[in-house]
């Protein structure tokens, strides 16, 4: 019994000092790491990638991928624009870009034969992006920083009321419980708050909102096996090329207001 009080106070503890933050959608956020940690972790596993993957040594698409990158950063509020950013392309197949807490950003090689124009890289980066602006990086950490302390106490509980591998398998119930009813929900709702910051970043960057549609039209085309969407990460396709295309026309307006085009140009041998 004093196990399980003395976890259940460490999940109080951890919920009642964890900070709470508002983010630029206006969402209650529980961060219990800093700013400063979670970007040490991001040029730290930057660094790891940069010395252990392949990075590609095509200076053209080194540039393009610097270009579109710094057209999306200079329309970030001044706090997150004097942050080291910093581009790395990595000759991989898969069409994918990341953006780490810190500034970091990385694009596979394989994403520019799938994003074929400037826009629809923008759309990915300023989607990336819109992820480290938002902190999700923080609080998906914070969630699993929480959900392990609670979990600990569920542990001390079970393994007194249960045997051995009753308990085992409570905790496993648990796991996918706390899986599918507190962390891929919040990853749904991070993909679609970084679908509209994203969107806004390129628009304002004088890219064409369109090209989010039309790049999400080909990822789902490159990849059309989807799992059920409450067991996924990501938001349904269909759903997320609809909200996409429903703020079209008025981001069009303001993307006509940008004070300049980007003008990046694509590396031949990119597009398929």
């Amino acid at each position: 019994m004093r196990q399980l009080r003395i976890a259940a106070l460490a999940v109080v503890i951890v919920l009642a000092f964890g900070g709470c933050a508002t983010n630029p959608s206006g969402r209650s956020q529980m961060l219990l790491i800093g700013d400063a940690q979670v970007n040490q972790m991001g040029l730290t596993a930057f660094n790891q990638m940069k010395a252990s993957d392949k990075l590609s040594n095509d200076p053209a698409k080194q540039r393009y991928a610097e270009c579109v990158t710094r057209a999306i950063v200079a329309q970030l509020d001044p706090a997150w624009r004097q942050l080291p950013w910093e581009v790395a392309v990595f000759n991989h197949t898969a069409a994918n870009a990341f953006a780490l807490p810190g500034g970091k950003v990385g694009v596979h090689t394989g994403l520019l034969k799938v994003a074929t124009t400037p826009d629809e890289l923008a759309a990915v980066i300023g989607h990336e992006i819109a992820h480290v602006t938002h902190r999700h990086g923080a609080e998906r950490i914070s969630q699993g920083m929480a959900a392990e302390v609670a979990m600990a106490a569920t542990q001390a509980y079970v393994g007194r009321k249960q045997s051995p591998e009753e308990a085992r398998t409570a905790l496993a119930l648990l796991g996918v419980g706390a899986q599918i009813g507190v962390m891929l929900p919040f990853s749904r709702l991070h993909e679609r708050e970084a679908d509209v910051a994203g969107q806004m970043l390129m628009v304002k960057a004088g890219f064409d909102p369109q090209a989010a549609v039309s790049l999400w039209e080909k990822m789902h085309a490159a990849d059309p096996a989807r799992p059920p969407q409450w067991l996924s990460t990501h938001p349904d396709p269909e759903q997320r090329r609809e909200s996409l295309a429903a703020r079209v026309n008025e981001l069009r307006n303001l993307r006509d207001a940008a004070v300049t085009r980007p003008d990046c140009t694509v590396p031949s041998g990119s597009a398929p």
